[in-house]
């Protein structure tokens, strides 16, 4: 697949339209929230494109992407969007509205299995394997065309993904419960700022 990348500095650009569905991954440099800054955000419309916006860290003023992120007019289907989300919510100060998620859709979906991970739904549905090598990499500097491509690869493949789970919930019949679930999302992450990280509804 020929993906068309595009680099954006500090924010997306004024006149680009993504369409009312889009899919979105954040790069960071670790999973601890308060310590470990938001360094980019990558769009995909679903056309075969990754918009890679490197995030202004000294003052993560981004109008046009946040004007995105809180349209609920605009769904935005992330991959695990917990840690996304909450990293959007403590650097971009923003809430993120219309969420769509395919590790949860495909935890309610694909009970058949313990594998939820992107690189393996990637191979489910569409039989590609990608390269999760750059995973665990500087995200923070300048970027290599390989982790350009890692970028893209992390949005271009979830509108189908999705799809595909949508199809396999309905006739499940688990679509409620899987719109439950979306609902709590933001509590979920108020509850990680707040660093209560343990699942609450254990005993």
């Amino acid at each position: 697949m020929n993906v068309d990348i595009k680099v954006h500095k500090n924010d997306l650009p004024d006149d680009l339209d993504l369409g009312n569905v889009i899919a979105i991954d954040g790069e960071f440099m670790g999973l601890n929230v308060h310590r470990d800054p938001l360094c980019l955000i990558q769009i995909s419309s679903g056309n075969s494109d990754a918009h890679i916006i490197q995030l202004n860290r000294a003052s993560y003023s981004a109008p046009n992407l946040v004007k995105v992120l809180e349209n609920d007019k605009v769904s935005k289907i992330f991959h695990y969007a917990r840690a996304d989300i909450a990293h959007i919510k403590h650097y971009l100060k923003t809430d993120t509205k219309n969420i769509l998620d395919t590790k949860i859709a495909s935890k309610l979906a694909r009970s058949y299995s313990d594998n939820h991970s992107l690189k393996g739904l990637i191979k489910e549905f569409l039989n590609i394997d990608i390269s999760k090598q750059f995973q665990s990499s500087d995200f923070g500097g300048e970027l290599t065309p390989a982790q350009l491509k890692y970028c893209a690869n992390d949005v271009i493949y979830l509108h189908k993904i999705h799809n595909e789970l949508i199809k396999i919930l309905e006739r499940e019949n688990r679509v409620q419960l899987y719109q439950n679930c979306l609902n709590f999302i933001k509590t979920r992450v108020d509850l990680d700022l707040a660093l209560f990280k343990d699942d609450i509804w254990s005993h």
